[in-house]
């Protein structure tokens, strides 16, 4: 029970109370399963005794799901970074090739966001700029929930994609490519500081695909923060005021994003606005034709259903990746 003075401090006490509920997010899973086990124990003792057709097949099925949630408890325990447990920013850019590249910028968006769908993970569209014909110019996407970001961040890097192209009416293989970065959504618990003087803000009218007006007022933000050149800008909202509230909040995480890269500069996966966007700093290579598969280059992990991949299935390149990360072994 919380002492007499718990509550003089409110910032601290609520600190204490979140990281409380987390850790208890992450003891209660373990206890849940633990005595599902001991109950699947003991029915396995009757059925011994008493066979039952129907009641057997039902045991197995439990099993099966014990094993599956028992594995995906041990992958969480690999998210060991200080900031594992926050939500996350992702952002995609494509890189040189014009309309193939901003289409597969387009794919991959909409990749991460049926992943984040399949794990009840809330989604929040932050920025997405239309290209003039097809795809995307850039999309920043808010995943809300726990440990997003510590699974997200194996996301980090060039994507290559292989395809036949729909655009090309010659029907040519082309290679294109596309950048992911992952920051930690910040929030109260972090303090950025950000000094006035250091911003550029930029205001411009938001607009769609086909270059259709969203609105007809400059209520589109765009802010570059002069010391360090990073820039953000949103056109969701209607509202100049929270479009700006929104850009502040990634450049916040761009700035905390950045500061830990400086103190961990060993860590080479971290997001750098200078990587070149094409061949020699993939990741990731996508293949739909002549042959369909989808190489992760770190782990050596492939798999050959790409459709499945583009619909969201990408736990086991994030379990490879953590568990490289983590020496816990490689894919084979």
């Amino acid at each position: 029970m919380a002492g007499s003075g718990f509550w003089d401090n409110q910032d601290q006490a609520r600190e204490v109370i979140v990281e409380s509920n987390r850790l208890k997010s992450w003891v209660d899973p373990w206890k849940e399963l633990d005595e599902k086990s001991a109950e699947l124990v003991e029915l396995g003792t009757l059925l011994e005794v008493e066979s039952d057709d129907d009641l057997e097949a039902e045991w197995l099925a439990e099993i099966g799901e014990v094993e599956r949630r028992s594995e995906a408890l041990e992958v969480r325990t690999m998210l060991q970074g200080s900031d594992d447990h926050r939500g996350a920013l992702l952002t995609v850019h494509p890189g040189a090739g014009g309309l193939e590249s901003q289409d597969w910028a387009e794919m991959l968006t909409r990749m991460y966001m049926r992943w984040a769908e399949r794990h009840g993970y809330s989604v929040n569209v932050l920025d997405l700029q239309p290209a003039e014909e097809a795809g995307i110019k850039s999309a920043t996407l808010e995943v809300s929930g726990d440990d997003a970001y510590g699974y997200l961040k194996a996301e980090k890097g060039v994507h290559r994609l292989v395809r036949i192209s729909p655009f090309d009416a010659q029907s040519r293989r082309h290679t294109s490519f596309a950048s992911v970065f992952v920051y930690p959504e910040v929030d109260d618990t972090i303090e950025i500081e950000i000094d006035d003087s250091d911003l550029r803000v930029d205001t411009f009218r938001a607009s769609g695909a086909g270059g259709q007006h969203v609105n007809k007022t400059d209520s589109a933000i765009r802010i570059t923060h002069i010391p360090t050149g990073i820039v953000v800008s949103c056109q969701q909202e209607r509202s100049q005021h929270k479009n700006r509230a929104t850009a502040m909040k990634m450049l916040k995480a761009g700035l905390y994003e950045r500061a830990l890269a400086e103190r961990e500069k060993e860590k080479a996966e971290l997001e750098s606005t200078k990587t070149e966007i094409g061949w020699g700093n993939q990741i990731r290579s996508y293949v739909f034709q002549p042959y369909t598969m989808v190489n992760d280059h770190r782990t050596e992990l492939k798999v050959g259903d790409v459709s499945k991949v583009m619909d969201g299935d990408l736990d086991p390149f994030i379990e490879a990746y953590l568990k490289q990360s983590t020496g816990q072994g490689a894919a084979k």
